[in-house]
């Protein structure tokens, strides 16, 4: 028996100790819901979250960028439907004007019809979309995911010899009608083409956007499986280590109190 050193208050204390630095590391868990409280929890484990994290971040960028992508082709096809409507006038002004029983005032009248017409096509091919020309034989690249992918767009001009030719054309004269006609003709055939190849970039665009939004729902699981707190488990965590720490203080009292048995020696 000695009084000097107390090792069983010791080897308490140091238990003790230890179950409060769990029990607060489990109160931390809970109260963050991150299982990852300091890097030291899972160094490996911090690293390659922060890179998922980092990609989730970039896949939603690239998703912004298909979706504004998509608006832009939206946009388009919204300007190209109503030039097909405008051609289709204009091609039924060139027959009107073929008429032999119309008179050359009654053209010229079609036939002022027919160049607000050309005007209306003409003035859409200005049109822009925030600030980008949407009739343009510029190519645009579109970023399709979060390692900086590119896709190439080509740009749909109105000023192609089909639309330039149709537009001025002149039906104040039944042979100036008949070309007319031709030129329209060749107009719409082209418009047909133009919209076909915005369907298809379209629809790659709804695909990848669909895609982006599967990798991203992926990417946060992996990332979750690292970081965050498995509740019921951790709970479970938490009571017993305030169980351990109640004991633990507890017999740390008994064991303070055992050096005292030594005054019995010296009655």
């Amino acid at each position: 028996m000695v009084i000097n050193t107390n090792i069983q208050a010791l080897a308490a204390a140091a238990n003790l100790q230890t179950s409060q630095d769990m029990l607060a590391k489990s109160l931390s868990r809970l109260s963050s819901g991150s299982k990852i409280v300091n890097p030291a929890d899972d160094a490996a484990g911090v690293a390659v979250a922060m890179r998922l994290d980092s990609q989730i971040k970039r896949t939603d960028a690239a998703k912004s960028n298909v979706v504004n992508a998509i608006s832009y082709t939206q946009t388009q096809d919204g300007y190209l439907k109503k030039i097909a409507r405008a051609l289709d006038r204009m091609s039924e002004l060139t027959l009107l004007a073929q008429d032999v029983t119309k008179s050359d005032t009654d053209r010229a009248l079609y036939n002022t019809e027919f160049r607000q017409l050309g005007e209306f096509i003409s003035n859409t091919a200005t049109k822009e979309f925030n600030g980008v020309s949407l009739f343009s034989t510029n190519t645009l690249r579109v970023t399709l995911d979060s390692e900086g992918t590119t896709f190439e767009m080509e740009g749909i001009s109105l000023a192609t010899p089909a639309y330039t030719a149709a537009i001025a054309s002149d039906i104040s004269t039944t042979a100036g009608a008949v070309a007319a006609l031709a030129n329209v003709k060749q107009a719409i055939a082209q418009l047909a083409a133009d919209r076909a190849k915005i369907g298809a970039y379209q629809s790659r665009l709804n695909f990848t956007c669909d895609q982006l939004v599967i990798s991203k729902e992926n990417l946060a699981a992996a990332s979750s499986r690292i970081q965050d707190v498995d509740v019921a488990e951790e709970a479970t965590q938490y009571a017993r280590y305030q169980i351990l720490v109640q004991s633990g203080t507890a017999m740390l009292a008994q064991a303070n109190a055992l050096p005292q048995s030594v005054l019995r020696l010296l009655q």
